[in-house]
């Protein structure tokens, strides 16, 4: 089954966030770290809807 997290990281200085589809928190930070492999993470959790709903983050394929 899968889940949407958020993805906190690094990248160039600035701190982004991406909501990632994975089956669990290791899957979506590897996601990240492939799409971005100079980014550095800074935490993984799950997607907090009503939060991430006011204060909409990026989609991976947004990043790239």
């Amino acid at each position: 089954m899968k889940h949407e997290f958020t993805v906190g990281m690094n990248l160039n200085g600035k701190s982004q966030s991406v909501i990632v589809d994975a089956e669990d928190a290791l899957i979506a930070a590897l996601k990240v770290k492939h799409g971005r492999p100079d980014a550095v993470i800074n935490y993984v959790r799950k997607r907090n809807k009503r939060g991430d709903l006011r204060h909409p983050h990026q989609g991976m394929e947004a990043t790239r």
